[in-house]
C-alpha cells in the first residue's frame, strides 16, 4: 500500500526550490536524526547537482546517540557524504553546522556566500535559521509545512542564508516509511489514520525500546504482549475511555505519539543503517 501526500503548493515549491538552488554556493539538507534516510527527499538528488551539500541530522537531542553515531559513519563512509548531528535550537551547534558547511566551499571573501536550507516538513529548518540569526525571523511549529515561501537572512561573516518550504514527494513507499514520517510529525496527522500511526509507534517501541516504555509508563508492570495491549493499558491509565468504559484508541494513540515526539519516552531512533535496503528505502 502506498501513501500519497502531495499538497498542491508543494508542486510550485519544487519549481521555486530548483531555481533557488541554482543560485547558491552550498546546501544544508536538514534531516530528522531519528530517521535520517526516511526523512531524505529523493527529489533533492536531481536538484542539487554538484553543489556542496551537507547532511544535517537535526533533533539529535531526541535520537538515540549510539545510533546517531552509526548514521554519521554510514553517510560518510558508505555514501561519501558530509554529515553532522546537531540540536538546531542550540546556538553553538547550529553555528557548528553552518561553519562545517562554509569550510567546504571555495569562497571569495569579497562577495557574500549564499547557503540554502532544504528538507522535508518539520525537520527543524526554520528553528536552525532562527538560532543562527539570534531572533525569530521564520515561523516554527511542531506541524509540517509551516514555511511557505523562501526567506533570506543576512548573517555575520558575509553570509546569506535562505529558508525554504518543506516538500515531500508524490508517492511515499513502502508504507512503513510513510508511517515513520507520520509518527515523527513530518506528515500531517490528517493524512493518515491516528489509530494506524499509534499502532506503528507502539510496535516500534515494543521492538526497539521496551525498557524506555516501562520507565515512562510505570503502570505497565511488565512488557505488553502486543501493540493493542500497550495502547489499551495507556487508555485505561490515562482515562482515554468512551461511554461504557470502551477503549478510545484514537485518544490513547495521541498520548503515545505526543510522548514519543516530545522525547518524554526517551531518546529514540526509528531506524538504523542495518534497516536500509537501499539509499532511499527502509525495511
Amino acid at each position: 500500500m502506498n501513501i500519497q501526500w502531495y499538497p498542491g503548493h508543494m508542486l510550485e515549491t519544487k519549481k521555486i526550490l530548483k531555481d533557488s538552488i541554482s543560485k547558491v554556493d552550498a546546501i544544508l539538507e536538514i534531516l530528522d536524526a531519528r530517521l535520517p534516510v526516511a526523512s531524505e527527499n529523493p527529489i533533492l538528488n536531481g536538484l542539487c547537482n554538484n553543489k556542496t551539500r551537507i547532511k544535517i541530522l537535526n533533533k539529535s537531542d531526541l535520537a538515540d546517540p549510539v545510533i546517531t553515531d552509526m548514521w554519521l559513519s554510514y553517510f560518510e563512509k558508505q555514501r561519501m557524504l558530509s554529515a553532522i548531528a546537531v540540536c538546531g535550537s542550540q546556538k553553538n551547534q547550529a553555528e557548528k553546522a553552518l561553519n562545517y558547511c562554509i569550510s567546504r566551499i571555495t569562497r571569495n571573501r569579497a562577495r557574500k556566500v549564499k547557503v540554502i536550507v532544504v528538507g522535508i516538513p518539520n525537520t527543524g529548518k526554520s528553528t536552525i535559521l532562527n538560532t543562527l540569526a539570534g531572533k525569530k525571523i521564520a515561523k516554527t511549529g511542531n506541524v509540517p509545512a509551516i514555511t511557505r515561501h523562501n526567506q533570506r537572512t543576512s548573517l555575520k561573516n558575509n553570509i546569506d542564508i535562505y529558508d525554504t518550504p518543506g516538500i515531500l514527494w508524490p508517492i511515499i513507499e513502502p508504507k512503513e516509511r510513510a508511517l515513520a514520517l507520520a509518527t515523527s510529525g513530518a506528515i500531517s496527522d490528517t493524512a493518515l489514520d491516528y489509530h494506524e500511526i499509534g499502532f506503528f509507534a507502539a510496535g516500534l517501541l515494543l521492538k526497539k525500546y521496551p525498557d524506555l516504555l516501562l520507565k515512562r509508563y510505570t503502570f505497565l508492570h511488565g512488557i505488553p504482549k502486543d501493540e493493542s495491549d500497550l495502547i489499551e493499558k495507556i487508555a485505561k491509565a490515562r482515562g482515554c475511555l468512551k461511554k461504557g468504559g470502551n477503549i478510545n484508541y484514537k485518544k490513547a494513540a495521541e498520548v503515545l505519539i505526543r510522548d514519543l515526539r516530545s522525547g518524554k519516552i526517551g531518546k529514540i531512533s526509528f531506524e538504523t543503517p542495518k534497516d536500509i535496503k537501499s539509499a532511499n528505502e527502509i525495511i
